[in-house]
């Protein structure tokens, strides 16, 4: 979850640069083709049984993992039309908070004291970040609308790392996120297909296409595995609670890239989402299910 946390952040940093140049339904159509043929080709090189049978039994759960994927990258990259990089960033760290309430009510996960402290301090890392240290801004929740729409994303994409557990029928990784990816190709291309056709992929910038093949291999097919093969050994809560890192990452993309450090109203918020980071790592305690994975 660590590397995860890394990978998404390139995410950010390339996908507001490329948020306003595509349809958000059209560049994540491509992704997921993209990621699917990525983890195909390896799937066909990685011996194993029973696949295909896998895949096809019960799709209805690659449609309901598909969608809250797809849901959540499709409002991401609206978001980043107007939201900044980091702040986007720190929405992000949000899910944890989500993910914990979505583990109970479809797990009965439930946190201890030192999880929830954790999540506590980072979520308030986070909205000091998202009102860039206004405190009369944060009294008002005068959220930006890019902030808002990616809220909604990050609130699918916390539903669908207890959903990963739930819908488990003992098939690895490797092949739970091909179905994942497949399906949310699926639905978003139908949803928007007049996206899709109306884009000129022929003269879109170059900056847009390394966006799609980074967020393709990296950010969708990477990711997936890596969260697929977390949700089944951590809890919920957790899994996501990593993503305190990514705005952290971002900073130094954002740096790197030119765009210079944040102010330094945003100091102690950043500061505690590491302090949240430091207490996550502190402990380690095992996941509390009802529902076991088989």
């Amino acid at each position: 979850m660590g590397l995860f946390s890394a990978l998404v952040a390139g995410s950010f940093s390339l996908g507001v640069r490329a948020a306003n140049l595509i349809d958000p339904a059209a560049i994540t159509v491509a992704r997921f083709i993209i990621a699917a043929g990525v983890l195909a080709g390896i799937a066909a090189l990685v011996p194993g049984r029973g696949r295909s049978r896998a895949l096809l039994e019960a799709p209805w759960r690659y449609l309901l993992l598909g969608g809250a994927f797809a849901g959540y990258f499709v409002l991401m990259f609206e978001g980043l039309k107007t939201a900044p990089a980091v702040s986007a960033s720190a929405v992000f760290t949000l899910t944890p908070i989500m993910a914990a309430g979505f583990g109970w009510l479809l797990l009965r996960q439930r946190m201890t004291g030192h999880l929830a402290a954790a999540l506590a301090l980072g979520g308030a890392g986070a909205l000091w970040v998202i009102f860039r240290g206004d405190l009369a801004a944060l009294t008002r929740m005068e959220i930006g609308r890019g902030e808002g729409i990616y809220l909604v994303g990050c609130a699918l994409h916390a539903l669908y790392t207890p959903l990963v557990r739930r819908l488990n029928r003992g098939e690895g990784p490797l092949i739970s996120s091909l179905g994942t990816l497949v399906a949310g190709g699926i639905l978003t291309a139908v949803w928007g297909w007049g996206a899709l056709t109306a884009t000129a992929w022929g003269a879109l910038p170059a900056i847009v296409w390394i966006t799609v093949f980074y967020v393709a291999v990296f950010a969708s097919a990477c990711s997936t595995m890596l969260v697929q093969y977390a949700a089944l050994r951590l809890p919920s809560a957790k899994v996501m609670a990593y993503t305190y890192l990514t705005p952290l990452w971002v900073i130094g993309l954002e740096a790197a890239l030119g765009r210079g450090m944040p102010g330094i109203a945003v100091l102690p918020g950043m500061l505690a989402i590491l302090g949240a980071l430091a207490l996550l790592l502190g402990g380690d305690e095992p996941a509390r299910s009802s529902s076991p994975v088989r």
